[in-house]
């Protein structure tokens, strides 16, 4: 089982990125998936999630309005789409997949993890 972020970078206030995370190992179509990040001397958050059929998601209300998370599931692939960045968006986000199929924020439930990609934001 292997998730893999991918698509962080360096950009300035106000730019967009796409991160995906694509996965391998076995199928997680019936789970939900999820994005975290966690900013240099801070604490993981929760950044959004969507349920396994792609129709429900949730997001942290620090990015809501500014970030979409979607998947592919032909693709086996997750992806977050950023906009209108700001430097309190650099972090390093990651990618995880739930033990359950509802769009859930707590990373308890999560139970596979990809490495993290760098999203650095100047202003």
């Amino acid at each position: 089982v292997q998730l893999q972020a991918s698509g962080g970078g360096l950009v300035q206030a106000g730019d967009s990125l796409r991160l995906s995370c694509a996965t391998s190992g076995r199928t997680f179509s019936g789970y939900s998936m999820g994005w975290f990040r966690q900013a240099p001397g801070k604490e993981q958050k929760f950044v959004a999630s969507i349920d396994s059929s792609g129709s429900i998601t949730r997001y942290a209300d620090s990015v809501k309005g500014r970030f979409t998370i979607s998947r592919d599931s032909a693709k086996k692939t997750l992806y977050l789409e950023m906009n209108s960045l700001k430097p309190e968006d650099t972090a390093v986000y990651s990618c995880a997949v739930s033990l359950t199929y509802r769009a859930v924020a707590a990373s308890s439930l999560y139970a596979y993890w990809g490495q993290g990609t760098l999203v650095t934001v100047s202003s």
